[in-house]
């Protein structure tokens, strides 16, 4: 099995990630956990890797508050979306952009990193662990890493009350692949098992659509989506709504002795 690109659908994958209601809210959620990660880290210009970034559009918004960001992916697609989307922008030299998987970076880049985000990759991977793994070798001993990820149990509990109860039981194995919907979804407990083997530690946590997902009546994320935003933000944080979130977002920081 290889990793997953998007090439083939690159388009669809930007119009469907960030164009949506379901979007809006994943991104709003994320950058909420990104301004707390900037919060926690030096205020000066940081060194930041978007890995696995896709046309970055976290690392165009981190660039343009004058953050160095690296950004990579597999696609050259989704890559060349983000060299139009940046031409013109004055933070265009804050990015520097380079096309590989995660596990090619050491021969692209070095040093180490203040944060680094790897926002649902693990999902679309045939080996997670030894990527992230890898992955944490770039972080600087007092960075954080943004780790998001698709999250199992969610996937579990919205087929469980859709009535899917046959795919359920079959422990949710997809006879085909559908195209958007990842191939691994994680087990939260099982990254945190990871990570702790890794000597890291989650200082933060947040579901990411945790409400949007499971309306009975689709039109209210756009008849009341301020209202719904407001909503995700106010749970996002709060369990037992964190752990049902499609996403799951973890803040990451090695442990201290």
């Amino acid at each position: 099995m290889s990793d997953h690109n998007f090439d083939p659908i690159a388009q669809k994958f930007v119009n469907n990630i960030y164009g949506t209601t379901k979007g809006k809210i994943r991104s709003e959620i994320i950058w909420l956990e990104l301004q707390h990660c900037l919060a926690n880290l030096p205020q000066r210009p940081l060194r930041i890797l978007d890995a696995g970034g896709g046309f970055g559009y976290f690392s165009q918004k981190l660039a343009e508050l004058g953050h160095q960001v690296v950004l990579c992916d597999i696609s050259s697609e989704l890559l060349k979306v983000a060299k139009n989307q940046i031409a013109d922008k004055p933070y265009a030299k804050n990015i520097e952009i380079h096309h590989c998987a995660i596990q090619e970076l050491n021969q692209v880049v070095s040093g180490h990193f203040d944060l680094i985000l790897n926002h649902a990759v693990l999902e679309w991977l045939s080996a997670p662990k030894e990527t992230l793994k890898g992955l944490l070798t770039f972080l600087s001993p007092e960075g954080l890493l943004s780790l998001m990820f698709y999250n199992r149990e969610a996937q579990r509990f919205f087929n469980l009350i859709s009535g899917n109860l046959e795919f359920v039981a079959k422990d949710m194995v997809r006879k085909k692949v559908v195209r958007l919907t990842p191939t691994h979804p994680l087990d939260e407990k099982e990254v945190i098992s990871w990570l702790t083997e890794f000597d890291m530690i989650v200082t933060r946590k947040a579901g990411v659509r945790v409400i949007h997902d499971y309306l009975k009546d689709k039109n209210i994320s756009h008849d009341k989506f301020d209202l719904l935003l407001t909503m995700e933000k106010q749970y996002c944080h709060q369990e037992p709504y964190a752990s049902l979130g499609r996403y799951t977002h973890l803040t990451v920081k090695g442990m201290t002795e």
